[in-house]
């Protein structure tokens, strides 16, 4: 399968809480003092696009060039044009559900472009811009939304495996795998994908004393996109996610999740540790979710305008632009072609999805029981007299 592809934010108190109360303002002095330092972020490209060094990560990138440059800018676009396109569809009824990624382009396709071929990836269920850097068609990841496949395409091609719905658990296969690769000898690495809120999940600590028992060749990569649905990363960590690590006795580090250059050399770096027998890392790519947790979300309920306002001065793909103009790297010709490729994308994604079968409203009772159950049995009669009820009414 292939595609069109080319190589501190301010705590917020919760709404229940007392400003005033002492045992509160105790607690939190105590954990700033245990966390140590304050966090280090790595960056390579600010967000007005200007170029920063940096003595330890610089060198991952140093060989990088114009043309590698504009094909980073031309992935996390029509990434972000599909993903559009994706959250039109559902609200036009052609999909059950979408994940966006808007706003955390940088962390995927930077990551996404730092794998190997031989590398093994093991997403969540939002990580498209990954899935566009290892080959897979954007069309075959609607097919799962829609409720008329499982997947969509062999992992085995891409070396990507199937998106993850169940919280978490893909850091285990992750890390069994990877402990496969380091009986087998194999010079490849593989990488994990999840969230700030999969962090407290207990398979995500079960995967890190694995592998770093095991000194498994994985990159735990976490797209720390501020919200666990409605719930902030402070209610998920007393700690920043990446310090998580030494807790388990390999390294962590915060990259800034939006800029694709500092993204793309500390994924190198922590690939090249693990392809090295040097064992597991955690990266912690500090980003922002634009958009709602899914299109069954709103997140006006739980986060105000000017959050989101303050990150979309950080976006990922404006700051690129930036310094691809500053720099007399692009010019206009490459970005009203890469507009219209954009266009012509979308367009093939919607025709794909509208040519895609109805799905089974009725495979949801299947394979429930081996010899089946009267309760489903009750249950489907119910579910078909519903479905009759609006040819009944359309006949009407």
């Amino acid at each position: 399968m292939t595609v069109e592809s080319t190589a501190a934010r301010t705590p917020r108190r919760s709404a229940g809480s007392k400003a005033g109360t002492t045992g509160t303002k105790r607690t939190r002095t105590t954990a700033k003092k245990d966390a140590g330092t304050e966090p280090q972020l790595v960056q390579l490209l600010t967000p007005e696009g200007k170029r920063v060094k940096n003595a330890e990560y610089d060198k991952y990138v140093a060989g990088i060039t114009p043309e590698e440059l504009r094909g980073l800018y031309r992935d996390m676009v029509l990434t972000r044009r599909f993903d559009a396109e994706a959250t039109s569809l559902q609200r036009q009824g052609e999909l059950g559900l979408w994940a966006s990624l808007l706003g955390q382009e940088a962390a995927q396709i930077g990551s996404g472009r730092a794998t190997r071929e031989d590398d093994y990836v093991f997403p969540t269920y939002r990580e498209h811009g990954v899935a566009w850097c290892r080959g897979v068609d954007p069309a075959n990841l609607l097919g799962m939304f829609r409720g008329v496949n499982n997947g969509g395409w062999d992992p085995n091609s891409n070396n990507f495996q199937l998106y993850t719905i169940v919280i978490g658990s893909q850091t285990l296969h992750a890390t069994g795998y990877a402990m496969g690769v380091a009986k087998d000898g194999a010079d490849s690495a593989v990488i994990a994908y999840f969230g700030d809120g999969a962090s407290s999940q207990g398979d995500v600590a079960e995967s890190f004393t694995f592998s770093a028992v095991y000194n498994a060749p994985v990159v735990f990569f976490c797209q720390n996109n501020q919200w666990a649905i409605s719930e902030p990363t402070e209610k998920q960590s007393r700690v920043p996610i990446y310090q998580r690590a030494q807790g388990f006795g390999f390294p962590g580090v915060r990259v800034d999740g939006n800029d694709v250059l500092g993204v793309l050399a500390v994924t190198r770096w922590a690939l090249e540790r693990a392809r090295s027998g040097e064992g597991p890392t955690l990266v912690e790519a500090f980003t922002y979710r634009m958009g709602a947790h899914t299109t069954s979300d709103d997140p006006t309920r739980y986060r105000g305008d000017e959050e989101r306002q303050a990150w979309e001065a950080k976006d990922p793909i404006l700051r690129l632009r930036r310094y691809l103009e500053a720099s007399n790297h692009a010019d206009d010709g490459f970005f009203a072609e890469l507009e219209a490729e954009s266009e012509a994308l979308g367009k093939r994604v919607r025709e794909a999805v509208r040519a895609m079968p109805d799905p089974d409203h009725f495979a949801i009772f299947e394979n429930a029981y081996a010899d089946g159950h009267a309760l489903v049995d009750e249950e489907r009669a119910q579910f078909a007299a519903y479905q009759a009820s609006f040819a009944d009414e359309g006949g009407n």
